[in-house]
């Protein structure tokens, strides 16, 4: 497996990162050349739990969930999806499809060759980790999701947040020279002291610079609008995969944010065997209710046969 040092932290980050770190080097399709770092934390026989973040974050979300887990049984691997963190960072907005980003963690998973396999994910990391669920159906045992959607939308539009991201010149000047959305993490949060000082740094020191703001604006634009839109052929074969999945199955939500927590009645109703933790947090809930989160990992994993 072609494993490559992981990229430098700065000191500030280093601090609230204590886990180990390591980046693989792809080998297939548009993007072999690039890298994808990621944390290891935990027994190598522990329970495997991919923990996978969304637009605009990185591995550096789990940080608190993961302190939470027991190490001696819990194996946490969070990656970075490509363009975001410490992962290589293509420049063109045209690299971030969700079909893309589902063959390049295919490719990572493969190569880790991860069994057993707990999903765990939140933003755009629900339907890419599930995708590869639905890639890798045998190597899945439970599921946690938090604040996404692996929902096919019926009447695909968008917010106005995804509808600014489409427009001409405007939508660069707001992602690319301003640092949307990034810079604001704090106000989609039920608590906005929940990411500020050197927390709301480490989420914007990856995509510091023009050049490496391609994947906010893309995974932004990546948002079904219609039903024509690239995204809703791979959304519809993760929605029948998550139909058909029978293991444990656990949702973490926090209410109070304002771009999916209205999601959650619709994947209850879709799912109604899955344990259902509601929290007054916002969108980046790994910031505020982290043992909840870790709680309900938990309670997935002695539900596994």
């Amino acid at each position: 497996m072609p494993l490559i040092e992981p990229p430098g932290l700065p000191d500030f980050i280093a601090s609230l990162l204590p886990f180990e770190r390591k980046a693989y080097k792809l080998e297939k399709g548009n993007f072999a050349g690039h890298q994808i770092h990621f944390l290891d934390h935990g027994s190598r026989t522990g329970q495997v739990v991919l923990m996978l973040h969304g637009n605009p974050t990185w591995s550096f979300l789990w940080r608190k969930v993961i302190t939470a887990l027991d190490p001696d049984q819990f194996r946490c691997v969070a990656p970075d999806l490509l363009g975001l963190g410490c992962s290589s960072k293509p420049r063109e907005t045209t690299a971030h499809t969700l079909a893309g980003h589902v063959e390049v963690m295919c490719e990572w998973f493969a190569a880790l060759d991860l069994q057993d396999v707990m999903l765990v994910g939140q933003d755009w990391g629900g339907p890419i980790v599930t995708g590869i669920g639905a890639r890798f159906p045998n190597r899945i045992k439970g599921i946690v999701l938090s604040n996404t959607s692996v929902r096919t939308p019926r009447n695909p539009r968008g917010s106005a947040v995804q509808r600014f991201s489409r427009l001409p010149l405007l939508s660069d000047f707001g992602f690319r020279v301003l640092g949307f959305p990034q810079n604001v993490l704090g106000r989609v949060q039920g608590d906005p002291a929940s990411i500020r000082g050197d927390v709301a740094r480490a989420y914007r020191w990856p995509l510091r610079g023009y050049g490496n703001r391609a994947a906010p604006l893309a995974m932004a634009r990546m948002v079904p609008d219609s039903p024509q839109h690239p995204s809703m052929a791979q959304l519809k074969q993760i929605e029948a995969w998550m139909d058909a999945f029978e293991g444990p199955m656990a949702f973490v939500w926090g209410e109070r944010d304002p771009i999916l927590g209205s999601a959650l009645k619709t994947h209850v109703e879709a799912f109604p065997q899955a344990k259902v933790t509601r929290t007054e947090a916002g969108h980046f809930l790994q910031e505020e209710v982290p043992q909840e989160i870790a709680d309900a990992v938990v309670d997935v994993s002695t539900r596994i046969s």
